[in-house]
């Protein structure tokens, strides 16, 4: 029997650890595409910075994907949520990602990268971009993308985030954030083995929206230098009483429908009306909304601002909020594969002035040249990157108590493991606890009790992992 249960270790052993890959994204017209199955993606996700702008700690060799146990337990409740994406805001291009980025991998969970940070020098003036703009701000972008292009979890990159915001600042940013782009596109051809969307995530400014998209998604003579994705933070839509009209979705759909690029909401959940019912979700995943390709609710950590789902307490546990309850209860009502992929090809338009609505806002497509030294930079690499490479996920239960809305433990929490093929979906559970006991939950509640789910989502993706764990225990019976 010995032997049977060394065979039993062994197998589950290989199980827990073998470093697992979904498969990389790529863009083909308006829509996101698996570039194996073919199918289209649409983005199901969280904005994740947990800490805001102060969990961001270069100076203490930490950011928010630095530290293993932290990524393992937020993973976990992500992959419970039904989420296929996180957006992560600063990350320090020096330090090591690898445990992060292979946890949110294993769990079939993509990332977002904005390329920017919040202290000098790491992002873009908006005041003076000129002055931002130069060969030691390139290196630190171009230092996140040699951290993150080995992932094959990396969906994007993002040059900017919100850099204009009226038009006072619509004047000239644009053609910075487009050399930017131009940049960081150029250095990924020559570095990267595929190709990584590069886009901008613009603020939801009805005055300067039309425009900024206009600006970003033109071909100006092929010089590479437009938007590959377009986000949009957009927080119109507030409360149980919002309509797809009085939101603004109509107008956003009729803006967006001949894109030439995909457009997704990177950011959204208003919170004017709390708690947040998230009745949006049903709406962009409609039909009507079929042009855009999803979107990310922010956020996922309760920050001074009050949009998180969930409330991580100073001893590392983690509370989930009403809200976490309320879009799961959203996103188990998805069908994503309903929305099929049209890889709809729509033909930018030339960049020309005629295309600008305002006066005010930036006519000029005169790109700036690349700066002094950056050439040289982008087609050499930076000097002594730290280059990400995903490793094994040896370990899956959640390392710290989670507890749900209503105060009861949410017990038996663990990473699943998706197959090579695995994306995560909604699952069709409720993982906060009601009372003692939760009859619609599949998490085991505070007393033991538990209750069920059916097996879709990312339970149906294990299922060949039990298959194969099943006939490897044929065999190793076999054997004996």
């Amino acid at each position: 029997m010995r032997s049977l249960f060394n065979s039993l270790a062994v197998l589950t052993g290989l199980l827990t650890s073998v470093a697992v890959a979904v498969h990389p994204v790529e863009v083909q017209g308006q829509d996101l595409i698996d570039t194996v199955t073919n199918k289209r993606f649409m983005i199901v996700g969280v904005d994740y910075q947990p800490g805001g702008q102060a969990g961001y700690k270069p100076q203490e060799g930490s950011d928010p994907l630095t530290n293993k146990s932290v990524c393992l337990r937020d993973a976990i409740m992500l992959q419970k949520l039904g989420a296929n994406t996180i957006r992560v805001y600063n990350v320090d291009p020096t330090l090591n990602h690898d445990d992060c980025a292979s946890i949110f991998n294993s769990a079939g969970i993509y990332m977002i990268i904005d390329v920017n940070g919040p202290q000098s020098g790491e992002s873009i003036n908006r005041a003076e971009p000129w002055t931002s703009y130069h060969k030691d701000y390139l290196k630190r972008i171009f230092g996140v993308v040699e951290n993150f292009m080995a992932y094959p979890n990396t969906l994007a990159f993002f040059s900017a985030n919100e850099v204009m915001n009226d038009l006072d600042t619509g004047k000239v940013n644009p053609q910075y954030i487009r050399a930017v782009q131009r940049d960081l596109k150029s250095y990924i051809k020559e570095h990267a083995n595929r190709t990584i969307p590069v886009g901008y995530s613009a603020a939801d400014v009805r005055e300067i929206l039309q425009d900024t998209w206009a600006y970003m998604q033109c071909d100006n003579d092929g010089d590479g230098s437009e938007s590959d994705i377009f986000g949009l933070n957009s927080y119109s839509w507030c409360g149980g009483k919002a309509t797809f009209q009085s939101a603004g979705y109509d107008t956003l759909v009729d803006m967006f429908e001949n894109s030439s690029v995909p457009v997704f909401f990177s950011e959204y959940g208003c919170n004017e009306v709390m708690p947040r019912v998230f009745d949006e979700v049903a709406a962009l995943y409609s039909d009507k909304m079929a042009s855009l390709s999803g979107g990310l609710v922010y956020e996922y950590s309760q920050e001074d601002s009050n949009y998180g789902i969930a409330v991580i307490n100073d001893n590392g546990t983690v509370t989930l909020r009403s809200d976490y309850d309320a879009l799961q209860k959203q996103f188990n009502k998805l069908d994503t594969s309903k929305i099929a992929a049209t890889g709809t090809k729509i033909k930018a338009p030339k960049c020309d002035k005629k295309l600008i609505t305002n006066d005010a806002f930036d006519t000029n497509f005169t790109i700036p040249a690349v700066c002094p030294g950056c050439q040289t930079l982008i087609k050499n690499g930076i000097d002594k990157p730290t280059n990400g490479k995903l490793v094994k996920v040896t370990q899956i239960a959640s390392p710290n108590k989670i507890y749900g809305s209503a105060g009861g433990e949410v017990t038996g929490l663990s990473l699943k493991l998706l197959s090579n093929d695995g994306v995560n979906a909604p699952s069709g559970e409720t993982s906060s606890p009601k009372g003692a006991a939760s009859e619609s939950s599949t998490s085991t509640s505070a007393d033991g009790a538990s209750g069920s789910s059916k097996p879709t989502g990312a339970a149906s993706k294990l299922a060949g992992g039990w298959t194969l764990l099943g006939a490897s225990l044929v065999a190793a019976l076999t054997l004996l």
